[in-house]
């Protein structure tokens, strides 16, 4: 199987527990002070890009 196909299919599956997690865990934080419900959507909205960026240069890697 290649790694372009592996990685879209470990991508869209992750993703999906990732947003299922961040809008579970919202519900807690939409209660907090406006601070804190800040931080949080503005790491929850940028923290999945580190992993996708792996995933793609390891996608892109040959082997």
């Amino acid at each position: 199987m290649p790694r372009s196909l592996i990685a879209l299919l470990v991508g869209t599956l992750g993703f999906l527990l990732y947003v299922g997690a961040v809008v579970a865990l919202a519900d807690v934080v939409l209660g907090l002070p406006w601070f804190v419900e800040v931080a949080y959507f503005t790491l929850a909205g940028i923290a999945w890009v580190w992993p996708a960026r792996a995933l793609m240069f390891w996608a892109a890697r040959a082997g």
